[in-house]
C-alpha cells in the first residue's frame, strides 16, 4: 500500500517562500508521475506542478517562474519550492502519485498554505 505524507505548509507573507515535501512509503514502483495539486475554498482542485518518471516537468501558468517541482527517487520524496508567494496561492496543497497501467491515483492528506499579510 502506498502512502503519501505532505509537510512544509504554513503561514507566510506575500512575497515569501515555502518548501513542501511529499514523502512516499510502500511500493512506489511503476508510477508515471508525481504531482502537486491545490484546492482553495469554493474552488475545484487544480494541478499546480507535476514531474514524470523521466524528469519532465509541467506547471500551471499561474505558478510558472515562481514554483519548482523536484524529486529524490532514493528518498521517495517530491518537493515543491514556492517563491514569490501571492495571496491567491492560499489553498490546501495535495501530493499525488499517478500510475497509468493499471490506472491508479494516490493522494496525501493535504497541507495548508496560507499567504497573508
Amino acid at each position: 500500500q502506498v502512502q503519501l505524507v505532505e509537510s512544509g505548509g504554513g503561514l507566510v507573507q506575500p512575497g515569501g517562500s515555502l518548501r513542501l515535501s511529499c514523502a512516499g512509503s510502500g511500493s512506489m514502483f511503476g508510477f508515471n508521475a508525481m504531482g502537486w495539486y491545490r484546492q482553495a475554498p469554493g474552488k475545484q482542485r487544480e494541478l499546480v506542478a507535476s514531474i514524470s518518471s523521466g524528469g519532465s516537468t509541467t506547471y500551471a501558468d499561474s505558478v510558472k517562474g515562481r514554483f519548482t517541482i523536484s524529486s529524490d527517487s532514493a528518498k521517495k520524496t517530491v518537493y515543491l519550492q514556492m517563491n514569490s508567494l501571492r495571496l491567491e496561492d492560499t489553498a490546501v496543497y495535495y501530493c499525488n502519485a499517478h500510475r497509468v497501467l493499471p490506472p491508479r491515483d494516490y493522494w496525501g492528506q493535504g497541507t495548508q498554505v496560507t499567504v497573508s499579510s
